[in-house]
């Protein structure tokens, strides 16, 4: 697979070279009250954006919490709503949708099937958005440039918009750009796009650190603008989802005993162990940034380890889909239909019960998951530096 590099804006990296400084200096013992939080990933904290550009994710999807489809690929909420939640915010809407959306505490790049590396190919014949890292920081400093021309009521914007104070009203303040906490959960399909192109392992591995220097490129580029605060997800075991399971067939003895693909997790903590050195030296690069880095991949590892002790019923096993030794299926999906006799008939069936289930598709975490990787994580036990997540505006040297 090729790829190709990006780089910031010429503006970017005059106010690097300016050594932009902080908006907010917080004492060491305050907790953190960040008034907004600009997300980048793929589908583990996408609130709509794939929906928005290439069709709503339907029924069953959203089912234990909004009562229908909203954006997400999950029966219910995300741990990036968890965060919202825990900070007093909205949830972040996605960057992509225009129907319903609020701006004003922040907003949501990621979109399902994202990968740091923009691929070679498209979403119909390779199952992975076109919307890469660099796509998403793109939209992001175009976000923040327009958005404060429309605040200082400049431009076209004051004829393009009647209403002008209501616009105003769904768009963050200059302020809350720096102060705001800047969330990044990316990678996973770096991962599986090289499995599914039929690369080895080793080829697989090969380019992982070409990925986690882009991801760092774009945190250095927010900070160039001004952004300080981030909290960084480490990518889960992949060698746990049916989706992998089921399409790429490895030996007995590479399966653990809690049914995971142990070539599959390998490369992932790989992965791991690279992005965690790309904070390290981040840390050192930019003196006025709070990195936390937060393993998410032990949390997630645990609940197919040992689900019943974590309060699920099942692990590998997904709770929507049709058939197969996961209720996983590749040709019919969660919420697949099809017409029998003039009526459209629901093929991926969602379990009577999300809540016992850790995976929800095949592919993506139940909201009853996202949940307990939320509250193992926002304590700090899982975080480096060790701090939980209301501190995560503050530098630990």
């Amino acid at each position: 697979m090729g790829s190709r590099s990006f780089s910031p804006p010429i503006t970017i990296l005059v106010l690097v070279l300016l050594n932009f400084t902080p908006c907010l200096a917080l004492a060491k013992t305050s907790q953190c009250k960040f008034p907004a939080i600009f997300n980048f990933g793929d589908s583990n904290s996408d609130t709509g954006g794939l929906s928005a550009v290439f069709g709503q994710a339907g029924p069953p999807h959203g089912m234990s919490f909004f009562g229908g489809p909203a954006g997400r690929y999950c029966d219910g909420r995300l741990i990036v709503d968890f965060i919202a939640e825990a900070f007093g915010l909205l949830y972040v809407s996605a960057y992509l949708d225009s129907i319903g959306s609020d701006f004003s505490h922040g907003a949501n790049f990621a979109t399902a099937g994202s990968t740091v590396r923009p691929q070679n190919t498209t979403l119909r014949e390779s199952g992975f958005s076109p919307i890469s890292l660099d796509v998403q920081w793109n939209e992001f400093y175009d976000f923040h440039r327009r958005s404060q021309i429309v605040r200082n009521h400049s431009g076209a914007y004051q004829k393009l918009l009647p209403d002008l104070d209501a616009a105003l009203k769904r768009l963050p303040k200059a302020e809350d750009f720096p102060n705001a906490l800047y969330t990044f959960d990316i990678g996973q399909n770096d991962l599986t796009a090289g499995y599914f192109a039929n690369m080895t392992t080793d080829q697989v591995k090969a380019y992982v650190p070409e990925v986690v220097t882009q991801l760092q490129n774009v945190i250095r580029y927010i900070y160039g603008l001004g952004g300080r605060y981030f909290w960084i997800h480490n990518t889960g075991p992949v060698g746990c989802l049916p989706y992998v399971l089921e399409r790429i067939p490895v030996l007995a003895s590479q399966v653990d005993e809690a049914g995971c693909a142990t070539p599959f997790n390998d490369v992932a903590k790989y992965f791991n162990s690279q992005l965690k050195q790309a904070v390290v030296q981040l840390r050192k690069d930019l003196p006025s940034a709070a990195l936390t880095y937060v393993d998410v991949y032990s949390v997630k590892y645990a609940l197919f380890h040992q689900p019943q002790k974590h309060g699920f019923k099942q692990s590998i096993r997904n709770c929507c889909g049709r058939g197969g030794r996961y209720n996983y299926n590749i040709n019919v999906g969660c919420g697949q239909t099809k017409m029998e006799h003039g009526k459209q008939v629901l093929l991926g069936k969602p379990c009577d019960d999300p809540s016992g289930y850790v995976v929800w598709d095949g592919v993506h975490f139940t909201q009853a998951a996202n949940k307990f990787i939320f509250q193992q994580t926002a304590g700090g036990a899982y975080s480096d530096p060790p701090i939980p997540l209301n501190m995560a505006c503050h530098r630990i040297e």
